[in-house]
């Protein structure tokens, strides 16, 4: 059976066709040019004032991500492995929004300054600004970096769409910024603005009288209609019927080519301008210590612990306790700080509440607090504290479940599957005491009966699935060497951890897995899962040296064995090049190898879009199967490595979908895939770094996605028109479900918060519909709910 679920997110918060910039790529200065530049600018300065004299970067608009990261980091001189991937990513986030508003609303003036729509541009701007601080101030900084994207397109448009530049002005217009100042000096709706142009010449259609009276107006656009007041400017462009009527032409500066492209530079940097003052607003407004978490800036990931509570796990407690206190203690104070602390209790019949903090006393004192007791029954309700963990921890962070029963609440397998996917995250499940038919006692610290409680092979496979999914592990160990297994969640939680290679094997058989070690990768672990005495291994060098597992310490490797791992760790001195596993075993397993890198790689699915102003649309949820698939993929942590292949890898078969890469500079590449058939694969990466000039030294490198990216013939997706809405309101947005095969889809919407929805059971296909159906879905928040709630809905198709 089919299934397919989309999620977002919505924020609740107290009152307070395109034509633009083009939206990522192109030969003009487009959305994305100004919006990167300006935040990179704006951490530079940032990281700049705090370091108080010692910083040494020139900050202009030729910084790139690797080097404003490298100078904010503790030690900028430091050559450890230093991960640009939090960075990435919420830039990409910010930048991702702000093309998304030419698609979501194409037509609505204010959203991009048309039609002298001033007032109704500027509300937007100054609403959502105080949602952005709100949002950073909570800790949402997901939604705020969504809503800042949205706010970016519009006052970089006003910039391209209004006369501001032709006025002679050479700052940005603040008052747009700030809701306690007037709009001064705008053209009255029956003020003449324009002249026709002559020919394809519009450099003087603007009528002098606006220019010597200093008035601000902007170009009428409409698709459909070539209605606009008598006299006024149109935007101009094909897409323009306004502008086939007098006074023909426009004065848009979107590109180049724009009937006023002659002045597009000057826009461009008067909205870069505009940008950075935007960004110094919310600075001011949230410190320098949120504004840069906001942006992603921190050289750490999160710890993110989801733990049963229930009355047989205290041993595990306590493990959990011995390596958090392990980690803060060795780590507080240097790079390797975690950024974030995360803890979700369960059991059963509640989980949560959920603690989010960046004071690592008080997740000690959290983790202190915690005291085994009840669960009557042996099922808890896991799959609900890993839900609320994944809503909760920042984009592609790595989470540890710990518990020794079953999952309850089953039924949100669909929902956690989903939101790994979207965020991207790494699930590793440390479940204690798995064997067939093995009971054991409970303690009895609560004051109860002891109790019996097992968890059997067939019920670890829902975590195992989940796993996989994501990219982790499912690691099965007794109550007494869980602590041995926890130096997996040490490895794990450092700074920098890449995946170089990863495969599952199912059945169980003999393979070879080759895989590349480069110069800038170190603390090289190879992981094998499975049942270990059935298993065996054989390693061999890019220099032809063995080791094989009957030698737990040898000339590449050491390792130990606790539960169902293996954790091979390599000699710190091997050799850089192509090296091989061979692993033999008749139960499936799992080889992962990871490592420390700054190189690393972000990527997202992408469709290409067509017109005047063609860029990418970002596409959430399932690549269709059968059809092609085009991947945007940013490399990060180098300024001087290229990607030379991608390919989709799908272990089941050992097999590999090559794509063809296209640079599209800056470290972005559009990677495409024809006729991707179904199945569940992974992205690999394969890429060399020009700065090695050693002979010895290899200059090729290898990298893998974690999570899954799997095709389905059954596609959802949904889009709310915003990420903010007030306690006791409700919010209503359309989603799309496509299909292959005509029928009745059963459809279900959940949140992770229990507010009221409503929205269909079913969605019907028909054979005349093209393949799509439509449907609404409306979230009713109560008044009680407090602002800054974030909540997480998700929309499930079978």
């Amino acid at each position: 059976m089919i299934r397919q679920a989309a999620v977002f997110l919505v924020v609740l918060l107290l009152p307070g066709l395109s034509h633009s910039f083009n939206p990522n790529f192109g030969s003009s200065v487009t959305h994305q040019d100004i919006t990167v530049r300006a935040i990179l600018r704006k951490t530079a300065e940032v990281c700049r004032d705090i370091a108080a004299g010692d910083f040494t970067l020139t900050i202009d608009n030729s910084l790139s991500v690797n080097a404003v990261q490298r100078a904010c980091s503790t030690d900028p001189s430091s050559t450890s492995p230093l991960s640009t991937d939090d960075f990435q990513t919420a830039i990409k986030t910010i930048h991702r929004r702000n093309s998304l508003v030419d698609f979501f609303f194409a037509f609505s003036a204010a959203h991009h300054f048309d039609n002298e729509a001033f007032q109704e541009g500027r509300n937007i701007i100054t609403a959502d600004l105080e949602n952005v601080k709100a949002n950073v101030q909570n800790g949402n900084f997901e939604v705020g970096r969504e809503t800042l994207g949205e706010i970016c397109h519009t006052l970089q448009d006003f910039y391209s769409h209004s006369n501001w530049v032709e006025l002679g002005k050479t700052t940005p217009y603040s008052t747009l910024i700030r809701r306690d100042q007037p709009l001064e000096n705008l053209a009255g709706m029956n003020v003449p603005t324009c002249r026709s142009c002559i020919g394809n010449d519009c450099t003087d259609n603007i009528l002098p009288e606006v220019i010597t009276q200093q008035l601000v107006t902007s170009g009428y656009f409409e698709p459909f209609s070539n209605d606009k007041p008598a006299g006024k400017c149109s935007h101009g462009g094909s897409f323009d019927k306004t502008s086939d009527e007098d006074p023909v032409g426009g004065i848009n500066k979107d590109t180049r080519n724009s009937n006023h492209g002659f002045l597009h530079l000057e826009a461009a940097d008067l909205a870069l301008d505009a940008t950075l003052e935007l960004l110094e607003d919310i600075r001011v407004a949230v410190g320098d210590r949120n504004f840069l978490r906001f942006m992603g800036l921190s050289q750490s990931s999160a710890l993110c612990f989801v733990i049963d509570t229930t009355g047989s796990m205290s041993d595990d407690i306590a493990a959990v306790r011995d390596v958090t206190f392990r980690i803060i203690d060795s780590r507080t104070g240097t790079p390797e700080e975690p950024s974030l602390y995360i803890l979700v209790p369960f059991n059963d019949p509640g989980f949560g509440p959920l603690l989010r903090t960046t004071d690592p006393d008080d997740f000690k004192a959290s983790i202190n607090r915690l005291t085994a007791t009840g669960g009557g029954d042996n099922p808890e309700l896991s799959l609900s504290g890993l839900r609320l963990a994944l809503t909760a921890a920042p984009l592609a962070s790595d989470i540890f479940l710990f518990t020794d029963a079953p999952a309850k609440d089953i039924s949100l397998r669909n929902t956690v599957t989903a939101l790994i996917e979207s965020t991207k995250s790494v699930v590793t499940f440390m479940l204690t005491d798995v064997f067939p038919a093995r009971r054991r006692r409970r303690r009895q610290s609560d004051g109860q009966n002891p109790l019996t409680r097992s968890l059997t092979q067939a019920q670890t496979e829902l975590y195992r699935d989940l796993a996989r999914a994501s990219g982790g592990q499912t690691i099965e160990v007794s109550k007494l060497d869980l602590t041995q297994a926890t130096a997996v969640i040490e490895d794990l939680s450092a700074n920098a951890v890449v995946t170089v290679f990863q495969a599952t094997v199912d059945p169980g058989r003999s393979e070879n897995f080759p895989f590349a070690i480069d110069a800038s990768i170190r603390n090289i672990i190879i992981y094998i899962t499975g049942v270990q005495a059935s298993l065996t291994f054989g390693l061999t060098s890019s220099t032809g040296v063995t080791q094989n597992s009957s030698e737990p310490s040898g000339p590449l490797a050491t390792f130990s064995t606790v539960g169902n791992l293996r954790r091979i760790s390599l000699n710190s001195t091997n050799d850089t090049g192509l090296w091989e596993i061979n692993v033999t075993s008749s139960s499936p397993y799992i080889v992962k190898v990871t490592g420390q890198s700054s190189v690393n790689f972000v990527y997202d699915v992408v469709e290409e879009r067509e017109g005047a102003h063609g860029g990418l649309n970002f596409l959430d949820g399932r690549p269709p199967t059968g059809k092609n698939v085009t991947l945007l993929v940013t490399l990060t942590g180098s300024d001087s490595a290229t990607v030379t292949n991608v390919t989709l890898f799908d272990s089941s078969s050992m097999s590999e979908i090559n794509g063809s890469v296209q640079s599209l500079g800056s470290n972005d590449y559009l990677v495409r895939f024809r006729e991707v058939p179904a199945g569940e694969f992974v992205v690999r990466l394969i890429g060399e770094d020009g700065s090695s000039t050693s002979r010895t030294t290899s200059d090729r490198f290898q990298r893998q996605a974690s999570t899954q990216l799997k095709t389905s013939s059954l596609s959802i997706t949904a889009q709310a028109n915003s990420n903010n809405i007030e306690p006791g309101s409700s919010l209503s947005f359309p989603f799309t479900v496509s299909s292959s095969v005509s029928g009745t889809f059963p459809l279900q919407v959940r949140n992770d918060r229990s507010y009221d929805t409503t929205a269909p059971n079913s969605v019907t296909i028909a054979s005349s519909s093209g393949g799509v159906a439509n449907g609404t879905v409306t979230l009713t928040v109560p008044t009680s709910a407090e602002s800054g709630t974030d909540v997480t809905v998700t929309i499930e198709v079978e």
